[in-house]
C-alpha cells in the first residue's frame, strides 16, 4: 500500500551566483504505484511519500521531477530507513528504475479515453537485478539522465520489507543529485504492518517465462549481426525466473528439467539431475503449480493409445511426488482457445482421457463453461480448470462447475469484448492490472492468465521506441485497415538494451504484481472466515468485470481497510 501524504510546500529558491538572481529549483512530488505522469504533465503537491507494507510484500512509489531549464541528474540514492524501534531497513531491499517513456499517437482501437502524449511504461534499472552490481553500458542507461526543459520524467522506487522485518516505522530520505547543484531530498515514510504475505501467491498464473520467446529474438539479432554469439540461456531463464517470482507469478522450469522421454509403453522417470533441478526450481522461485506437456504432443490417438497415455501421464504423478512437489496444482494446457466444432471434439476426447486415468494432472482450457455453439456441444466432463475472457465470463455457469470441484480461472487477449472490461495495453490506466484479482476473488476464481509470455516484441523493430507491438487482422491488409495494440502481450522489455541479457519489467507488471498481493490479503481473510467483511470492502472496487473504481485512491484506500481487517483479527486470538 502506498499513500502519498498531501503535503505541499511552494518552489524553493536557491541563491544562485553571487550578485546575480535567485534561482527556481525544480519541481520535485511524489505520485503512487498506480499513478501515471505524462512528459507534458503539470507539477504535483505531494512533497513525499508514505508507505504502508506487510512483511514479506513489495510496494512502490514514484518520484516525478520538472524543470524550467535542463539539468542533469548524476544519481537517485535512498538512504537507509531508520526504525521507531532501533531497526532499520537497508538499502539492499530498495531497487530504482528510471521511466523510460513511449511517444503514442495514436491509442488501442477501443481506448476511447485515449489522449496523445508521451507514456512511460519501461523500468531502466540502475542496478542488475542477480548481481546488485550498477549498469554502465546498453542504448539506455537510468543515470546520468538529462532532464529536459519543460518536461516531466520520473523515477520509480520499488520496496521489498523482509518477512522477518520488525513492525513499525520508518523514516528515511531519497536524494537525487543534481550536476551543479545542491541536491533534492524527498521524504519516505514507511509503516510495516505485523502480518507476513506467504513466499508462494495464493492465485496461480499461467503467463509463461519472457525467456521462452528470447531464442527467436537472439537468433534475429546474430542473423542481423547485432551481436556475434547466442548468450547462456540458463542464466537468462534464472533472470527471468527472478523477475516472474518477485511478482508473484509463477515461473515455469527450463524444458530441460521437464523433457520426458516415453518408453514404448508410454511411461518415463525423469533423472535424478531432474528431479533435484524441479524440487530446487519450484522451492527459490515459490512456484503454486507447475504445467506439463499436452499429451497431443506425445501420442497420435487418445482411443487406440489410452493405456500408453495412462502410463505416460502416471508417471508425472510419481516423478512429481520423487521431486517433493505433492502439493503443487499440477495441470496441462489442452488446447488455447478452441474455436470450432473440430476443437471441442479434440478436448471431449483428449481430456476425458486424460480424467480417466485417475492421475492428479488436471485440464486447462481456455474457454467458458457455456458451449459457443450448441452444435458443437459441451465440454462438460473433458476440463477442469475453465479459463474465460474477462468479458465471457458467466457467474451462474461458472458456480455450477465450482460446486462440481472445478476451478475457474480468467484471461485477457486483445479487446474485442462488447462491454468494456479491464484492458491491458498501456494506453489504458494502470489500475486495469490490479482490478482483475479483486473480481477474481469475488467470484471464488483460482487462477489469471495471460498469453504470450510477456514478451511478444515481433509485429515492431523495435520494442523500446515503438508502442505498437501488435497489429490484428489479415496480413495481406494495409495496416491502417488493422486494429493496432499498444503493449499487447508484452509486460516486459529486452535487457539487453540496458546493458545485461534477459528482461526487465514494465510499471504495467509493477501494479499486476500488486493485483496479485491484493489477493493474499483477501485469502488471509477467507482463512479466518472473514469473507463476508471482505466483500464489503471489495464490492465497491472491484465488483464485477464491467463495473470497477475508476480512481487509483479507491484501490489504495480499500486495500488499507482489508489490512485493518487482518490486523484486528490477529489481535483477537
Amino acid at each position: 500500500m502506498v499513500i502519498v501524504a498531501l503535503v505541499t510546500t511552494g518552489a524553493k529558491v536557491s541563491a544562485g551566483e553571487p550578485g546575480g538572481q535567485a534561482k527556481p529549483s525544480p519541481d520535485v512530488w511524489t505520485l503512487t504505484g498506480l499513478e501515471r505522469v505524462l512528459r507534458d504533465s503539470p507539477p504535483g503537491s505531494n512533497r513525499r511519500a508514505v508507505v504502508r507494507a506487510a512483511r514479506n510484500e513489495w510496494e512502490s512509489f514514484q518520484i516525478a521531477l520538472r524543470s524550467t531549464v535542463p539539468l542533469r541528474i548524476r544519481d537517485v540514492v535512498v538512504g537507509t530507513l531508520r526504525g521507531s524501534s532501533g531497526t532499520n531497513l537497508s538499502g539492499d531491499h530498495v531497487y530504482v528504475f528510471r521511466e523510460h517513456q513511449f511517444h503514442i499517437t495514436s491509442g488501442t482501437f477501443e481506448n476511447k479515453n485515449f489522449r496523445a502524449g508521451w507514456y512511460p511504461d519501461a523500468l531502466i534499472p540502475f542496478r542488475h537485478p542477480m548481481t546488485r552490481e550498477r549498469l554502465a553500458s546498453g542504448r539506455f542507461r537510468a543515470v546520468p539522465f538529462d532532464l529536459p526543459a519543460n518536461e516531466t520524467h520520473a523515477f520509480w522506487i520499488d520496496l521489498h520489507v523482509p518477512r522477518d522485518a520488525t513492525p513499525g516505522h520508518y523514516k528515511g530520505d531519497v536524494t537525487i543529485q543534481v550536476e551543479g547543484g545542491p541536491p533534492l531530498v524527498v521524504p519516505v515514510e514507511i509503516e510495516v504492518w505485523d502480518f507476513v504475505l506467504p513466499d508462494r501467491a495464493t492465485m496461480f498464473t499461467q503467463f509463461g517465462s519472457p525467456a521462452e520467446r528470447m531464442g527467436r529474438y537472439y537468433n534475429d539479432l546474430v542473423k542481423k549481426g547485432v551481436v556475434a554469439k547466442l548468450p547462456d540461456f540458463g542464466l537468462i531463464y534464472e533472470q527471468c525466473a527472478q523477475l516472474t517470482s518477485d511478482h508473484r507469478i509463477n515461473s515455469p522450469p527450463p524444458p530441460e528439467l521437464i523433457a520426458d522421454r516415453p518408453r514404448e509403453d508410454g511411461s518415463f522417470d525423469l533423472t535424478p539431475d531432474q528431479l533435484a533441478g524441479l524440487r530446487r526450481w519450484a522451492d527459490k522461485y515459490h512456484l503454486n503449480a507447475l504445467a506439463v506437456p499436452a499429451p497431443q504432443r506425445r501420442f497420435k490417438n487418445p482411443v487406440t493409445d489410452r493405456d500408453r497415455v495412462h502410463r505416460w501421464l502416471r508417471s508425472w504423478d510419481r516423478a512429481l511426488e520423487s521431486a517433493g512437489l505433492g502439493d503443487r496444482l499440477v495441470y496441462t494446457y489442452l488446447l488455447d482457445e478452441p474455436n470450432s466444432r473440430s476443437a471441442y471434439d479434440l478436448v471431449r476426447r483428449w481430456g476425458r482421457t486424460i480424467r480417466e486415468s485417475g492421475c492428479r494432472v488436471k485440464v486447462l482450457v481456455t474457454e467458458q463453461p457455456t458451449s459457443q455453439n450448441e452444435a458443437w456441444g459441451d465440454l462438460y466432463g473433458a476440463v477442469d480448470i475453465w479459463v474465460p475472457l474477462f468479458f465471457l465470463f458467466d457467474p451462474d455457469a461458472a458456480r455450477a462447475r465450482q460446486l462440481r470441484g472445478e476451478q475457474i480461472w480468467t484471461y485477457t487477449a486483445l479487446c474485442q469484448g462488447k462491454k468494456p472490461t479491464p484492458w491491458w495495453q498501456t494506453d489504458f490506466p494502470l489500475y486495469h492490472y490490479r482490478v482483475p484479482a479483486w473480481t477474481a476473488w469475488r467470484y471464488e476464481m483460482k487462477g489469471l492468465l495471460y498469453w504470450g509470455s510477456m514478451s511478444f516484441w515481433y509485429h515492431c523493430e523495435d520494442p523500446w521506441t515503438e508502442p505498437v507491438n501488435y497489429i490484428h487482422g489479415r496480413l495481406s491488409r494495409p495496416v491502417s485497415k488493422r486494429s493496432i495494440f499498444i503493449g499487447e502481450g508484452m509486460l516486459v522489455y529486452a535487457a539487453r538494451d540496458v546493458g545485461f541479457d534477459g528482461a526487465v519489467p514494465s510499471m504495467r507488471l509493477k501494479v499486476l504484481r500488486d493485483g496479485l498481493e491484493d489477493f493474499d490479503y483477501l485469502a488471509l481473510l477467507d482463512s479466518r472466515g472473514l469473507r463476508d467483511k471482505a466483500l464489503e470492502i471489495v464490492l465497491p472496487v472491484g465488483g464485477s468485470w464491467y463495473e470497477w473504481a475508476q480512481e487509483p485512491s479507491a484501490y489504495l484506500t480499500a486495500r488499507e481497510r482489508l489490512a485493518a481487517l487482518i490486523l484486528e483479527g490477529k489481535s483477537r486470538k
